[in-house]
């Protein structure tokens, strides 16, 4: 972990307020910016082109809910470096020296497509290495980096449920405004992702989407992004376990070309917190755990 300690500290950020107003956590594990050196010397590419793959600034959206009693968690190093919304071993073989473990999976679409737990690619499809890496260093990466984070936030979710008896894991990421198909129907506002259903109870979607048109946003869910592996790995409704996936397109809230903030930034995190707020007016009982229904 000591190559990580200096420029990653803390490699993560867990944020709770003194009490909490409801087991709702607010998550943006793709927000990272702290960029380790030896990373950059080994890009290709520059710092600017990999940045395209962050979903900047979505930790600053969701920062003010702690202050309104929704804890929020945050990853500092780049998804570009490790993605924490992966397996833990999507790996590609062709980005390595060396073999890897026998338990690594290798064949996924993630990996297909270049983005594995140590990406190949960034999200407009550029090659991020001048040569393949040591194996050693993509697992020290996932030792120090990817299972730290995700001890974290299942202790979080633990407590959660303990407390509650349910919780809602909100995963918050952001999105290109176009995507790379020219046959892709103009993207909306947010996507909503539950895996098809899967991820949460249905009386979640429809409350973030009923508020969130109510605000003006153009709201669809599942296309393209149904969710992650954060969302199918914490979302297990029928034991009270509750995740869903939001995507704000980039437009909205940011100069995509700049990177900077845009003039609807400010507005962007006061409709979170009133997103926030109408999830926490649910009742608790209405999202379980249910029992199985009887054959």
């Amino acid at each position: 972990m000591t190559q990580f300690e200096d420029e990653l500290s803390p490699p993560f950020e867990i944020i709770e307020p003194p009490v909490w107003r409801a087991p709702i956590i607010f998550n943006s594990p793709h927000s990272g910016s702290v960029y380790p050196r030896e990373f950059l010397a080994a890009s290709r590419i520059d710092e600017a082109a990999l940045r395209r793959s962050e979903d900047s600034f979505m930790d600053e959206i969701i920062a003010d809910l702690t202050g309104r009693g929704f804890p929020m968690v945050r990853v500092n190093f780049p998804r570009s470096y490790v993605d924490v919304n992966r397996e833990p071993y999507e790996l590609d073989p062709r980005m390595f020296a060396g073999r890897l473990p026998s338990f690594a999976n290798t064949r996924s679409m993630r990996v297909a497509g270049g983005l594995g737990t140590i990406p190949r690619v960034v999200g407009d499809g550029q090659e991020i290495y001048f040569e393949r890496l040591d194996v050693e260093d993509a697992l020290n990466r996932i030792e120090a980096l990817y299972k730290p984070y995700h001890r974290a936030l299942r202790r979080l979710i633990n407590k959660a449920h303990q407390a509650f008896g349910t919780v809602v894991l909100v995963d918050c990421h952001s999105m290109p405004s176009v995507g790379v198909s020219r046959d892709e129907p103009k993207r909306p506002d947010v996507v909503i992702g539950d895996r098809y259903g899967t991820s949460c109870a249905s009386l979640l979607p429809d409350v973030v989407e009923e508020t969130l048109t109510a605000q003006g946003y153009s709201v669809g869910r599942n296309k393209p992004y149904a969710g992650g592996f954060i969302t199918e790995h914490y979302g297990n409704p029928a034991s009270g376990l509750h995740t869903i996936q939001l995507e704000l397109n980039r437009a909205i809230y940011m100069d995509e070309r700049r990177r900077e903030r845009g003039p609807q930034f400010r507005k962007v995190a006061d409709d979170f917190i009133v997103l926030a707020e109408a999830l926490a007016a649910i009742p608790l009982d209405s999202l379980g755990p249910f029992q199985a229904a009887a054959e």
